[in-house]
């Protein structure tokens, strides 16, 4: 933030967790407290976290202070952080000028944990095959350079074939942690992730995700379904941007993901100058329209994280997991990195229904049922009576939450976009792409609706196919679907569309983004009518009793076919008995058929 070239900044806004203070000298009691409630709207602001710009004037003057009064500033802000049990790190520091020894000052408050809600950044990691991501990933978290064959990755692999073969296919999860001091967490001074998650003031989860092609749709679902803030997109330096490097950035950028860019293996190559120009004519292309911007050190660091919620510039990192060039500058940027959402939308969120996506399904033993995923909206506490579903009927059922935990911790509350485990209880049989909801949504189930959507590619130049089957990705659902458009569909063009699902209903609702393909074909959009199933969401005695009726008309059925064989069978005895065409070259077509037509009915 701090650029003394031209010795001014931009002027100080309200809204925001950045602060201009020119000096905090010997302020009074009344002055000192107006000061603490300052900070405390920053820290709010920043969910948790505040920057002190100090020896800058509101006008964005950079003044600087001498010594004297720079120690007198920092003490006044040690005493206001303590009130917010909030601690205070000297991010850097910059003298104003060769001939003087006045400085200014960039200090970073964060609160300390226990007395606030995680700070937390969930981070997915993009990139072709080989492209180093996993091992980036296990550099980062397990605080050790790799030795060049693969060593770090190995605590990231969940199957034998990805050890045996150095290729990720399913999706990983690993943390890093920061604690108040701004210090980082990982194994080399914490035992587990649980030591981690209570030490950490702020915590970044890595989701990593496959390069290879074939396993697109585990990374498009870890793209839609856990909701990440920023995407890591990996090139390696020695192969440069092949495979499905460019495919990942359209789906991202689709998807409205905010993009870091982060060359590796940067000691396998004498130079990265004509890599990193062809990533700038990438991103300069029609359609991305983002400038990249290198980063070269802790202050590119400081104005590239405050300048990534305007979307306009992509950052640039250039690293080596060997020998370790560059990953100082990448665990400070995901030190001060500020969360997505301010803290006026979360508020805004928590006063809407309870809304919580299931992306994943346990079966723990002595405690039952337990299901993690996101909390879109709204506020989960233990005990809380909601509706889970729809179920394969299309029906939602009570259940009570019985317990929370958030990163590996027991909590009494959730808030909105934050992500946790709820053990349900008895439950029937869970899956993927279910949800929890407040009885106020009154949920239905819906196996069609209508989208708006614009075709990204398709490679027939007659357009989209009517009743055209492809995949189908909304939040955390994957599901085969059918596409009718409306008109005529090609490349690059918008348009309406009706979609059925293959297999369940779903719970979607207006508004839901939604991303679709199939092989070559990929398209995104967003939904404009759900047309419900029914409006059923069941209580226990309900639900017996639709039961019951289903049952009585299994019975009816059966015995309506038992009629229909016998009857079959009778008047087939009275006929003569016909063989195929194949056993007598004498039997007719038409006679074959009717032979044929017979034994199916039997």
């Amino acid at each position: 933030l701090l650029n003394v070239t031209d010795g001014h900044l931009l002027a100080e806004v309200e809204e925001g967790n950045v602060e201009f203070k020119l000096k905090l000298v010997n302020p009074t009691p009344n002055r000192l407290e107006h000061l603490v409630t300052q900070m405390k709207w920053r820290l709010r602001e920043g969910h948790g976290e505040a920057i002190y710009e100090i020896g800058v004037e509101d006008d964005g003057l950079v003044s600087g202070l001498s010594p004297v009064d720079l120690e007198a500033t920092l003490e006044t802000l040690e005493i206001m952080a303590k009130k917010l049990h909030a601690s205070v790190v000297i991010v850097r520091e910059q003298f104003i000028d060769d001939l003087s020894d006045k400085k200014a000052v960039e200090v970073l408050v964060r609160q300390n944990p226990g007395e606030k809600q995680f700070i937390d950044i969930r981070i997915c990691m993009l990139g072709n095959v080989d492209a180093g991501k996993s091992t980036l990933v296990g550099v980062l978290t397990g605080g050790e350079c790799d030795n060049g064959h693969g060593r770090a990755r190995l605590n990231l692999f969940r199957h034998r074939h990805e050890i045996q073969t150095g290729r990720t296919t399913s999706i990983c999860h690993e943390i890093i942690g920061f604690d108040a001091h701004g210090q980082t967490l990982d194994y080399t001074n914490c035992r587990n992730k649980e030591q981690i998650c209570e030490s950490a003031s702020k915590l970044v989860s890595f989701i990593d995700l496959p390069g290879c092609h074939k396993s697109l749709k585990t990374t498009v679902f870890g793209l839609t379904g856990y909701f990440p803030d920023i995407a890591f997109l990996v090139i390696a330096a020695n192969s440069g941007i092949v495979g499905t490097t460019r495919e990942h950035l359209g789906i991202a950028l689709a998807l409205g993901v905010q993009i870091v860019a982060v060359i590796t293996k940067e000691d396998l190559v004498p130079s990265i100058d004509s890599l990193e120009q062809k990533l700038r004519r990438m991103f300069a292309m029609p359609g991305v329209n983002q400038v990249l911007t290198r980063v070269k050190s802790l202050e590119d660091c400081m104005a590239v994280a405050s300048n990534m919620s305007t979307n306009s510039i992509v950052p640039l990192f250039v690293t080596s997991s060997v020998d370790g060039k560059s990953l100082n500058l990448l665990k400070h940027f995901l030190n001060v990195i500020p969360p997505r959402k301010s803290r006026i939308e979360v508020d805004k969120l928590c006063q809407q229904s309870a809304a919580f996506k299931i992306d994943e399904v346990y079966d723990v033993p002595s405690v039952g049922p337990v299901v993690g995923g996101l909390l879109k909206s709204g506020v989960v506490r233990c005990n809380d009576e909601l509706l889970l579903g729809p179920f394969d009927d299309g029906s939602f059922c009570d259940i009570r939450v019985q317990s929370l935990q958030r990163n590996r911790s027991a909590c009494s509350l959730v808030k909105p976009d934050e992500c946790a485990t709820m053990a349900l209880g008895k439950v029937p049989p869970l899956r993927k792409g279910m949800v929890i909801v407040d009885r106020s949504l009154q949920p239905c189930a819906v196996r069609e609706f209508d989208a708006d959507v614009f075709l990204l590619f398709h490679p027939v130049h007659s357009g989209l196919p009517q009743k055209f089957q492809c995949t189908v990705h909304i939040d955390n659902i994957v599901q085969s679907a059918m596409i009718t458009p409306f008109q005529s569909l090609k490349t690059n063009e918008k348009g309406k569309v009706h979609i059925r699902f293959m297999r369940n209903c779903e719970y979607v609702v207006k508004g839901m983004r939604i991303f679709f393909r199939e092989r070559r074909t990929k398209g995104i959009g967003h939904i404009k009518e759900a047309l419900p199933k029914s409006n059923q969401f069941l209580t226990s005695n309900s639900l017996q009793w639709v039961q019951g009726l289903l049952s009585l008309k299994e019975a009816k059925m059966e015995q309506s076919c038992s009629q229909m064989k016998q009857k079959h069978i009778s008047q087939s005895a009275n006929r003569p008995k016909l063989m195929l065409m194949n056993d007598n070259p004498r039997v007719t077509k038409q006679e074959a058929r009717s032979a044929w037509l017979v034994t199916v009915h039997s």
